[in-house]
């Protein structure tokens, strides 16, 4: 069962070309990331912050004068701080997938062109299949990119609204 996975997975590499591990490499540190932002927001390291915050501030006597002003902008920035922490690099990562998989074309196109340089270009079944394994790496990075861009998303909304979230609660009306 495992051996067919093993060997598909194998013969997709060879098929791409070593572009194909570093858009690997770039899609497990972008689903790491991700997933370590999914366990901070969901796993009670976000509730644990925002209720800091929210306590520190209810712990204030006073809550009009420029310095209580000073004190909310801080707790609100050190929160979002954490909030927001690898989000960009989870985007970073997004972007560099279809330019990983933009190399991995041009590098396999090299290849075709000298295949055809050295047999003078009149097998076009070879070259089709260049062509075809040149495609690969780019298949790859969009594949890498498109998911990124729904999980950046989720979790860049997820950051915005506990950020409104947590200035919503620090409420400056005693």
């Amino acid at each position: 069962m495992f051996g067919n996975a093993i060997e598909a997975v194998q013969a997709y590499i060879a098929l791409g070309g070593p572009v194909i591990y570093l858009i690997a490499g770039l899609a497990f540190l972008m689903w790491t990331l991700v997933l370590e932002r999914a366990v901070y927001y969901y796993g009670g390291g976000l509730n644990r912050d925002l209720n800091a915050a929210i306590n520190a501030w209810e712990e204030r006597a006073e809550r009009v004068s420029w310095h209580a002003h000073r004190v909310r902008e801080k707790l609100i920035s050190e929160v979002s701080e954490k909030v927001n922490t690898y989000l960009p690099m989870i985007k970073t990562t997004v972007a560099l997938a279809p330019l990983f998989g933009l190399l991995g074309t041009v590098t396999g196109m090299i290849n075709v062109f000298e295949i055809m340089a050295i047999t003078g270009g009149g097998d076009a079944r070879q070259m089709a299949t260049g062509v075809f394994s040149a495609t690969v790496p780019t298949l790859s990075g969009m594949v890498v990119a498109i998911a990124g861009v729904f999980a950046n998303n989720l979790v860049s909304r997820k950051a915005t609204n506990e950020k409104a979230l947590l200035e919503d609660h620090l409420t400056m009306d005693h």
